[in-house]
């Protein structure tokens, strides 16, 4: 029961690596907020599950991108939950994937600025109530591709870029008031999100990757669990690529 008694909200968790990541999390003794934007039946999918399986869980409805509903969002959980001391910076920001000389400057400013208003809105609202405890932990899930270019992926890229920089920021800055705040960076994982990805393209990374498979959400949730549980607590400002080997620091 690595996290009893935390009380956890994750973004974006009503599919994917958000809804592993809420399963685990409730698996090992955390209350879950389940942050969904439009998949409410997915959400509630999910608090079912966790709720039949004697865990505690709530599903909440906000567009991160947007702070008066990330506030709302932060007093309903705590409402439900109690005190938050964890968030997980999870929600996926939709993008189209195009040549760089093709892409329209409104689509690429949309996936960076809506990347940066979800990390930034959930952190501000949950923050003060960390430091006022004196302690908390920020997960923020970001991709292989902010320090390795694919082709089509300029604006993703960047946009999580900025992110791997905005969590250095915070952790020096939040760091000496006990709040740990660290970046999982996810290889190519099979999810909804990916359906879009050749068969044949996954099984070419899949052969280059020393596991020689790709991702699950289930691989991302363990780490995103390490580092959410008092086993990591001297680690902060961190990169954790999650990728089978592609990434060897």
């Amino acid at each position: 029961m690595l996290l009893d008694n935390r009380n956890i909200v994750i973004t974006g968790a009503s599919r994917g690596i958000g809804a592993s990541t809420a399963r685990l999390c409730a698996q090992h003794g955390a209350r879950v907020a389940v942050n969904y934007m439009a998949s409410q039946a997915a959400a509630e999918a999910i608090v079912t599950e966790i709720t039949d399986a004697g865990g505690t869980a709530v599903a909440i409805g906000a567009d991160v991108r947007d702070e008066e509903q990330v506030a709302r969002m932060a007093e309903e959980a705590e409402k439900a939950l109690g005190p938050i001391d964890s968030l997980v910076i999870n929600a996926s920001i939709s993008f189209p994937m195009l040549p760089f000389m093709e892409y329209p400057w409104a689509d690429f400013a949309a996936k960076v600025t809506g990347e940066m208003q979800a990390a930034f809105h959930c952190a501000r609202a949950f923050v003060p109530g960390m430091l006022e405890r004196k302690q908390g932990n920020i997960v923020a899930v970001s991709s292989g591709l902010s320090k390795q270019a694919g082709f089509g992926f300029c604006a993703h890229s960047t946009a999580k870029a900025a992110l791997n920089a905005l969590v250095r920021s915070m952790a020096l800055e939040l760091s000496p008031s006990g709040i740990r705040v660290n970046t999982v960076s996810p290889g190519l994982t099979i999810t909804d999100a990916t359906s879009h990805v050749p068969d044949e393209q996954k099984k070419m990374i899949s052969g280059m990757t020393p596991l020689r498979r790709n991702g699950l959400p289930e691989d991302i949730a363990g780490v995103i669990l390490m580092m959410l549980s008092e086993e990591t607590r001297f680690v902060t400002g961190g990169y954790i690529p999650v990728d089978g080997g592609m990434t060897m620091l």
